[in-house]
């Protein structure tokens, strides 16, 4: 990010100020913390790899689980210990926590670690020149929930620092979270559901589409709950947002993140059925196999009802495969309910899913439940867990060899010559191809299976128009297990 535009350092002569950001936990973060260099490349800041030489450092923090929350007091000590050889460098050093921790945590963060010099919301990010040059005198922690829209006052990436990030990228649409499970920090750390306008959501795609990138996925915590003030001055739902984005030049595939079941609207099964540009790939959370879980946690839907979604799902979209989350020793969880999550998982045949040992959050009706399920057994579920979701995911990865698939070229590989691209389901893909043609999509023959991921041979332009006309039918056998 050096442009004339986002380094006025740079272009008074001056050495420009180096800042590290790392980022904990979801999607939300990493476009959080893209957001946040595109704000501070307008005041003289470039990204630096390594917090080591950084005047600068930020860490964007996650809250979901204990583990995450104590990683970052674990950072914030070896930082500190670069923080004082900066000194006695002559060299001032900032340290700032932004994200979710932070919100929650606000003044202990300083109490805990006294060389943290910013403590930053989330909704307060856009404010973050303004705070750095207030932490000059002392600890400034803003936790407040912005009365304003933070979207409207950040400067887009530059063209360079779009270019830099990829063919891909995150566009948040949507935050917050009004379901208030009950093992969750979410609607406390980031609010209420907001939705941004549809207009400026269609402004920042076309930036985007406009410097190289070729996927989007519209994320927000939960993005199908969608509900942005459209054009025309009426409500949008993700449906028809999704329909107008397929309609911007240049743009090739669509995905979302994370949603919810209840959420899931006649419009939102359409659009799987109707948008090309919509991939078959779906994360839809359920946490629980067990309708007693389901109930303690508040889902406020049941393994029926999620059966439900996912069936509709593949009756519009054959070709859809799932992942989701999980999440495993909730209080009071018995043998028999752990039994009817592994009972969902073989029923589903989830292609991914990510699982989780309860983990007690702060301020969370769940942390104050009787029945708190020992150590010991959250971790073997854990494991029998996910040694089920391994063998699923392999047994969908098999299913791969000898298919077809459209790859999207994003970066080079390990090895020379090799290029590394997704699947639809996106799964990594490694192909010989040029360089030349990152950001292009290709017709790729699956030939082998890699622990993480798929080894192919691009097609010649003749083998891809014998291939077309049958290739619906090959990955629709995929991902049903056929």
């Amino acid at each position: 990010m050096t442009d004339t535009k986002s380094s006025k350092a740079a272009s008074s002569g001056d050495t420009p100020r180096r800042v590290f950001i790392k980022s904990f936990g979801c999607q939300m973060n990493v476009y959080d913390a893209q957001r946040m260099a595109d704000a501070l490349s307008a005041e003289g800041y470039v990204e630096t790899a390594t917090p080591d030489d950084a005047d600068l450092v930020l860490l964007n923090t996650c809250n979901i689980r204990e583990k995450a929350a104590e990683k970052v007091y674990s950072d914030l000590g070896r930082i500190r210990v670069l923080k004082d050889a900066a000194a006695r460098e002559g060299r001032r050093m900032t340290i700032g926590v932004t994200g979710c921790v932070a919100q929650a945590e606000g003044a202990e963060i300083v109490a805990r670690a006294p060389a943290v010099d910013l403590v930053v919301g989330p909704q307060s990010y856009h404010r973050l020149p303004s705070i750095l040059k207030q932490s000059a005198k002392g600890a400034v922690i803003d936790t407040e929930f912005a009365t304003e829209d933070k979207f409207d006052f950040l400067a887009p990436p530059s063209r360079a620092a779009t270019r830099a990030r990829g063919v891909t990228a995150f566009v948040t649409v949507q935050e917050g979270c009004d379901k208030f499970c009950t093992f969750c920090v979410v609607p406390y750390t980031r609010g209420a559901e907001v939705s941004r306008p549809v207009a400026k959501i269609v402004a920042e795609v076309e930036r985007l589409v406009d410097a190289g990138v070729r996927e989007v996925s519209l994320i927000g915590q939960n993005v199908n709950a969608y509900h942005g003030e459209g054009p025309d001055g009426r409500t949008w739902s993700l449906a028809r947002l999704l329909a107008r984005l397929s309609e911007v030049s240049g743009l090739a595939r669509l995905r979302y993140t994370t949603s919810h079941p209840n959420d899931m609207d006649d419009d939102l099964y359409a659009a799987h059925r109707d948008l090309p540009a919509l991939m078959p790939f779906l994360h839809l959370p359920v946490q629980s196999g067990s309708d007693r879980m389901l109930s303690a946690m508040n889902r406020r839907h049941t393994r029926a009802d999620y059966l439900r979604a996912v069936e509709r799902l593949k009756t519009a979209q054959p070709d859809i495969a799932f992942s989701s989350d999980f999440i495993v020793g909730f209080p009071g969880e018995t043998d028999a309910d752990f039994q009817a999550t592994l009972d969902l998982v073989a029923e589903v045949g989830f292609a991914a899913a990510y699982s989780f040992k309860y983990s007690p959050r702060p301020g969370t009706p769940a942390a104050d439940m009787d029945e708190q399920v020992p150590e010991d057994l959250k971790s073997a579920r854990l494991a029998q867990l996910q040694a089920l979701i391994d063998r699923e995911q392999a047994a969908f990865n098999a299913r791969c060899i000898g298919r077809t698939f459209d790859v999207l070229l994003e970066k080079s590989g390990r090895h020379p010559g090799q290029i590394t691209g997704r699947s639809p389901y996106l799964q990594p893909v490694q192909v010989m191809a040029d360089t030349s043609d990152i950001g292009r999509i290709v017709a790729v023959r699956i030939e082998d299976v890699r622990v993480y991921s798929l080894l192919g041979s691009r097609l010649a332009a003749q083998d891809q128009q014998n291939e077309s006309a049958a290739s619906a039918p090959r990955v629709a056998a995929i991902a049903h297990g056929a």
